[in-house]
C-alpha cells in the first residue's frame, strides 16, 4: 500500500502525534535514501529533516544522500534499495532540475518505499505546482512545473497561508481548475495511505478556485 507524506516544516520537531502514525507507517527500517534540493551543496544537507525522524526513534541502519557527489548509476541503486525516499526542502527548482536530469521521477514513482517531503521536496512530490513570484520564488513569468506525481494533486507547502489566504486562492486558481491543491504552512502534513488522505495542522483545499480548511484528522 503506498504512503506519502507531505510534509510543512516543523519548527522543533514532528508532533507526537504525527511521530506516532510515522512509526507505525516505517516498518522497514533498512535505508533512509534523502534526495537534495541543493545538490551542489555538501554541507549540513538534511540534518534537520533527519533530526525529526531521530527524535520520533525512527532509525535506520543506513543513511545515504543523493546529490552531485553520488554518481547516477548509484542514485538509482540507493532508490531502488530504499526503505524511505525523503525529499529534503530547500530550493524547489532546482531539486526539479536534480530530478530530471539524474532520471529520479520513475524510479520514485515505482518505488515500494514510504515517500516522505518537507517543504520544496512536498511540493516536488506532487503532481504539478506553480513557480511564482508571487509565491517566493525568485523569477520574472510564472510557470507551471511538472512534479513526480505520486498523486494526482497539487501541493503548496510551507508558505504563509494565514496572512495570504485570498492571495494564494487567485494565483493558484488556474490550476485549481484541473487538480486539487492542498495548501499548508508550517508544522503541518497530509498523509496519503492508499485511497485515505489524512490531514495535520492548518490546511486547506483549493478546488475549482474555492478553497476551504480541511479538519485535522491525524
Amino acid at each position: 500500500m503506498k504512503t506519502h507524506y507531505y510534509l510543512g516544516w516543523f519548527s522543533k520537531f514532528f508532533p507526537e502525534n504525527l511521530g506516532r502514525v510515522i512509526q507505525g507507517d516505517i516498518t522497514d527500517r533498512k535505508s533512509l535514501v534523502m534526495i537534495s534540493s541543493n545538490p551542489s551543496l555538501y554541507e549540513d544537507d538534511g540534518a534537520t529533516e533527519r533530526s525529526w525522524l531521530d527524535q520520533a526513534g525512527i532509525i535506520f541502519g543506513k543513511y545515504h544522500l543523493i546529490n552531485y557527489r553520488v554518481q547516477k548509476e548509484d542514485a538509482h541503486m540507493l532508490i531502488q534499495n530504499a526503505s524511505v525516499i525523503f525529499l529534503l526542502g530547500g530550493n524547489t527548482p532546482k531539486q526539479n532540475d536534480f530530478l530530471m536530469e539524474y532520471g529520479l521521477s520513475d524510479l520514485i514513482l515505482k518505488s515500494r518505499a514510504v515517500v516522505m517531503g518537507a517543504s520544496a521536496g512536498a511540493i516536488n512530490m506532487s503532481a504539478k505546482w506553480i513557480c511564482s513570484k508571487n509565491l517566493g520564488y525568485k523569477v520574472e513569468t510564472s510557470s507551471v512545473y511538472k512534479g513526480i506525481g505520486l498523486d494526482n494533486f497539487s501541493v503548496l507547502s510551507h508558505f504563509d497561508l494565514e496572512n495570504n489566504i485570498a492571495h494564494v486562492q487567485n494565483e493558484l486558481s488556474f490550476l485549481s481548475e484541473e487538480m486539487n491543491i492542498y495548501a499548508s504552512n508550517k508544522d503541518c502534513a497530509v498523509r496519503v495511505k492508499g485511497d485515505k488522505i489524512d490531514i495535520l495542522g492548518d490546511v486547506y483545499l483549493i478546488s475549482h478556485s474555492k478553497i476551504k480548511k480541511l479538519d485535522v484528522t491525524l
